[in-house]
């Protein structure tokens, strides 16, 4: 009995320990990129910064929560009833949306096996010690790299989990080793997409996606709520988080927004290395990728929100890179084009209460 309370304190202290490291993360974040606003622009509002307090405070129970609807206020000059903060979602929305069910797509493998078809780029699997292409199908060793470059010149591998450019690595056939994937750890080996040829003028190294995001409601209905193409700097071999370059797109038209965003939300109304204006740019075959991922959604409707990152090649073939149904960040889309959420009632959800449950992303 003795133990089995200290074991409930211990369990209590983690779950104290990680909601404050999980908020000051958040509020650290919020805050320089407040300041970097505000440097910028000017300061903020102070009645808008009021009304985010006390958003804050009323609908999701605590002030916690304001750092980032006040970055969102600044950001638009202006406060909007209906913002999700990104802490709260993290933290509320995504134990409630998505559960265990949304972890799973940390595990690069299990890709093919929920989606299956052409749009996946994926050739082969590294897992717990074995190699895969196909549906699961084990590959020898020895012949691995002959399936993996049967079709391709080049490819990228992608740890389990890797996210914002992390864990990715990219080889051709003279330095690609079974050895070293074994290294690094479990995950995908995806072909090295061509990129479609107006993604490659603002700039042609880094292949250019488009994350986009999809909901279920609580009727079933799913839907797009938000897209943004994200662009690398000429030099990155793939788009890296700390120096990419966000573009909403009008959900409408699937043209760009005349302005982009640097990572510190600096805005740009071209690519800082080619120059290309991002005014009056359709994204290819945008229909085509809304169509793709709402038709995939449909295979995994229990994870309730999920962000894409999908690309249109040089054949104008739609190919989803990943997909991400933890904690797939909201707060870009809530500043440039929310409320997102608005009709969704995430408001209402309060934190689960069991550690096991709350895995912040």
């Amino acid at each position: 009995m003795m133990l089995s309370g200290v074991e409930d304190v211990v369990r209590r202290s983690a779950k104290r320990v990680s909601l404050y490291r999980f908020h000051h993360e958040h509020d650290l974040q919020a805050r320089r990129i407040l300041q970097q606003l505000e440097s910028r622009y000017g300061e903020a509002d102070p009645n808008n910064l009021r009304l985010a307090d006390t958003y804050a405070r009323d609908v999701f129970g605590d002030l916690v929560y304001a750092p980032w609807l006040r970055v969102y206020s600044a950001f638009c000059g202006t406060f909007r009833e209906g913002w999700i903060p990104d802490n709260y979602y993290g933290i509320v929305v995504v134990p409630h949306m998505q559960g265990w069910y949304g972890t799973i797509s940390n595990l690069k493998p299990i890709a093919r096996l929920i989606f299956d078809g052409d749009e996946l780029p994926d050739i082969a699997y590294f897992a717990n010690g074995l190699f895969f292409a196909g549906k699961s199908v084990v590959v020898p060793e020895q012949d691995l790299k002959d399936v993996v470059f049967e079709h391709t010149e080049r490819v990228v591998f992608k740890l389990d989990g890797s996210k914002q450019g992390d864990g990715v690595y990219i080889f051709d056939r003279a330095n690609f080793d079974p050895a070293i994937i074994r290294s690094l750890g479990n995950g995908v080996i995806q072909t090295f997409i061509n990129q479609h040829r107006l993604f490659a003028t603002f700039a042609a190294k880094p292949v250019a996606t488009l994350r986009v995001t999809t909901v279920v409601d609580d009727a079933g209905g799913i839907s797009v709520r938000a897209c943004y193409l994200r662009l690398g700097r000429a030099d990155d071999t793939h788009v890296l988080s700390d120096r990419e370059v966000c573009v909403p797109v009008k959900l409408d038209t699937g043209e760009l927004c005349d302005d982009g965003y640097m990572s510190d939300w600096a805005a740009v109304d071209a690519h800082p290395d080619s120059g290309v204006r991002f005014a009056g740019v359709k994204v290819p075959c945008f229909e085509q990728c809304m169509a793709t991922v709402l038709r995939l959604h449909r295979k995994i409707p229990f994870a309730r929100c999920i962000g894409w990152d999908v690309t249109v090649d040089a054949n104008e073939q739609v190919k989803v890179m990943e997909w991400n149904g933890r904690h797939n960040e909201v707060k870009f889309s809530e500043a440039t084009q929310g409320p997102c959420f608005a009709d969704l009632n995430w408001e209402r959800l309060r934190a689960v209460p069991r550690l096991s449950r709350l895995p912040p992303g």
